[in-house]
């Protein structure tokens, strides 16, 4: 259940008018209406702090919001709202269209607890065929369109674009390796004896014959591959009729691969065209939301989505939510099919139309194919919630397990989890997860790049060096001792409080007792006083199943092989290793990709590939002398100064 479903059910109209500040809410909201226009527009309900509380929009602000100070007319939700507005602010706009666009990015951006709100909102994966180059690649992209080249997609998830990837690199033989590589082959790589790379990057295809791939290509993903597949089946056939059958067995496969891609679509209609397929279920005061993506008449995954919301809006109400916030940063096909109709569908329609700047065709299918699309996401809809639920109440049975074993007050809404990575001190990095009801909630993952040794200049640097002697790096408890310190020093500056939800209920710390201890001191020492602390280590010879749990003060804890509650621990610590390991690698990586040479400045990348290809190393550069730098092509006598005098610099 989300704080507002909570929210909602525990704030009869009674009990909020008892305390005293409804009226003064509805107070506020008529000392705003004496000012407020009679125009198109969004308004912002705020809180004592200045958080939004809500967001609204209306095609007369005047009338809209004059709604809420008749509280007999309104529900529990909308009368605790009131009760804790202390403010109300207005955006005018020219229509109620821009109101809607408008409300959409507000809602989106500042998270207003009393709205429907969509928390799942990654960005989706494209393949995208690189411009401005001779022999173009084919990737993987997310992010913003913005570089040059042909964009096909969204797809739902990154396994789907990479089977994809996989099987129109066998169909259409097209790099995938990045230009660096592209330009320093000097023979065929491994993909071209696979047979999934024409092999341009050593002169094994012309420019011309790489094109010709690219155009099938296109063609492909943009939903002609019936003619595409026919076009290679009969020059196949041209081939073996030649006895050309080497050549023709080549074709055999790239129709293969293609008929491979078409094999994962599960429903294929080729007539819909560029789609998206919407569906929503709902049970228990809960919303599931299943997008299908169609481009090209080709089926390009689903996601599923569970918007925050209050248990007594109707489906109707949430989907229209969902659309207008769904699609605030994303491109809008030409025809989105829903399982129900939205509220307020023409203003929908119309808004959707402005921001792809083209029609766009929101529909609610009552028979054909469109249908069975509909009802087949429906299905998927419903599954996804009743797992959503399950898993929601299984959770909930293993944050009271866990709140039992270690004698907590109450099942923890928040608990981090905390592990450290490094190879004998080198790249060390800190690294937090996040779990509660719901699972784990990766958008709160941090990761800490571990700043090792340090003289205490401020309160925090001096609490960390009274629980580690003032050294971190190699030391896992000055590593601990450090990450908690900026963790907690963060905490107590943004949120001294413990209003927002952002401060946990149970610390879970990958070590023993050292660690605990270490943790211990430095919250004391910041004055955090009332956060729990529990230590996780592995049993003898490290067995996963016999961890033993340290608490401050307390004598080590161990649970039965096959209590839920031990498994549940366990894949929260294993979900810490896995992102602190992930961490550590990323900076390990991106250091060793680093060079000497990136410090100096005026070295490109043309003049770094001359000078590594000619010395070997960074390390030959450096000892180089001044006359072997000029004999370097492309280095000229000033460049060569520069280079050598960075490395020979007195001090």
């Amino acid at each position: 259940m989300s704080d507002l479903d909570s929210d909602a059910e525990s704030a009869p109209e009674a009990e909020i008018a008892a305390a005293g500040t409804l009226a003064r809410g509805i107070a506020v909201i008529k000392d705003a209406l004496r000012t407020m226009p009679a125009s198109p527009g969004v308004y912002r309900m705020l809180n004592a702090k200045g958080d939004a509380l809500y967001v609204g929009k209306a095609r007369n602000l005047r009338n809209r919001v004059v709604n809420y100070t008749h509280g007999a007319n309104l529900s529990n939700r909308l009368l605790r709202m009131v009760a804790e507005t202390h403010a109300v602010e207005v955006v005018v706009t020219h229509t109620e269209v821009e109101a809607l666009l408008l409300e959409c990015n507000l809602i989106k951006r500042l998270m207003p607890r009393y709205n429907v709100l969509l928390r799942d909102d990654k960005s989706f994966p494209y393949i995208h065929l690189t411009g401005g180059r001779d022999f173009p690649q084919i990737t993987k992209h997310r992010g913003a369109l913005t570089e040059a080249g042909d964009y096909f997609g969204p797809f739902a998830n990154a396994g789907a674009v990479n089977r994809t990837l996989i099987a129109l690199q066998r169909a259409f033989l097209l790099r995938s390796c990045n230009d660096s590589v592209f330009q320093g082959r000097t023979r065929p790589c491994l993909l071209f004896q696979i047979k999934r790379c024409s092999g341009p990057c050593v002169g094994r295809i012309d420019k011309e014959g790489y094109e010709h791939l690219l155009d099938e290509a296109r063609a492909f993903l943009s939903g002609r591959s019936k003619s595409v597949q026919a076009q290679l089946a009969q020059r196949m056939q041209d081939l073996s009729d030649r006895l050309q059958f080497e050549s023709a067995a080549m074709l055999r496969d790239r129709i293969r691969a293609l008929t491979q891609v078409q094999g994962h679509q599960d429903i294929n209609v080729e007539s819909l065209g560029d789609a998206d397929v919407i569906a929503a279920h709902q049970a228990g005061g809960h919303t599931a939301i299943q997008v299908f993506f169609f481009r090209g008449g080709q089926n390009w995954g689903n996601r599923a989505y569970f918007p925050s919301h209050d248990r007594q809006l109707g489906i109707d109400e949430v989907l229209a939510a969902f659309i207008g916030q769904f699609y605030d940063d994303k491109p809008v096909p030409r025809t989105v099919l829903t399982s129900h109709v939205p509220t307020d569908r023409d203003l929908l329609v119309e808004a959707l139309g402005t921001r792809a700047g083209r029609g766009v065709d929101l529909a609610t299918p009552r028979r054909g194919d469109k249908l069975k699309l509909v009802e087949h996401a429906l299905i998927n809809a419903r599954e996804a919630l009743a797992r959503k639920l399950a898993e929601s109440s299984t959770q909930a049975k293993l944050l009271a397990g866990v709140a039992e074993t270690f004698g907590l007050d109450a099942p923890p809404q928040r608990i981090e989890v905390y592990d450290n990575s490094h190879i004998q001190g080198r790249y060390p990095v800190g690294a937090m997860i996040v779990a509660g009801p719901e699972g784990f909630i990766k958008a709160a993952y941090r990761k800490f790049n571990i700043r090792g040794e340090r003289h205490a200049e401020t309160p925090l640097e001096a609490a960390i060096d009274a629980a580690t002697g003032g050294e971190a790096g190699g030391d896992d408890y000055a590593m601990m001792a450090e990450v908690m310190g900026r963790r907690f020093a963060r905490a107590l500056k943004e949120d001294p409080e413990r209003t927002r939800g952002t401060w946990p209920d149970l610390l879970l710390i990958d070590g023993g007792a050292g660690q605990v201890s270490a943790t211990q001191r430095v919250l004391d020492d910041l004055g955090v006083e009332d956060v729990p602390i529990v230590g996780i280590a592995k049993g003898p010879d490290r067995d996963a199943g016999r961890e033993r749990f340290f608490r401050p003060g307390k004598p080590p804890l161990t649970l039965e092989p096959r209590d839920p509650v031990l498994y549940f621990l366990q894949r929260l610590r294993d979900e810490a290793h896995r992102f602190a390991i992930g961490t550590h690698r990323a900076r390990r990586l991106k250091a060793i990709g680093t060079s000497p040479l990136d410090e100096i400045a005026g070295i490109g990348a043309r003049r770094k590939k001359a000078l590594l290809h000619h010395f070997g190393s960074a390390g030959g550069v450096a000892r180089a002398g001044l006359a072997d730098l000029e004999r370097v092509e492309g280095i000229s006598s000033a460049v060569a100064k520069k280079v050598y005098d960075h490395f020979h610099a007195e001090g």
